[in-house]
């Protein structure tokens, strides 16, 4: 979901969605697909970051962890300063 998309949604709240929907019903709207999807990219995401320190730790070069985890030579090297 875009910055520039208008979430139709999130301005109820959890139990008013649930009251409209069935669980299953949920799942097939396109916001929970795409809420679902961007949990994962985030998760992933943070997986590869945290791995960063360690790699940097076993003498990987900064554009070896870019390379292995397909990141950005910025991105890598912007993370020992953050964790």
């Amino acid at each position: 979901m875009t910055s520039s998309e208008e979430p139709k949604l999130p301005r109820l709240s959890r139990r008013e969605i649930q009251a409209m929907f069935s669980l299953d019903e949920l799942k097939q709207t396109r916001y929970f697909q795409d809420v679902r999807e961007e949990g994962k990219l985030e998760g992933k995401l943070e997986g590869k970051l945290e791995s960063v320190p360690r790699l940097l730790a076993l003498g990987l070069t900064v554009e070896q962890i870019a390379q292995t985890l397909d990141l950005t030579v910025e991105k890598v090297r912007e993370i020992p300063e953050t964790h």
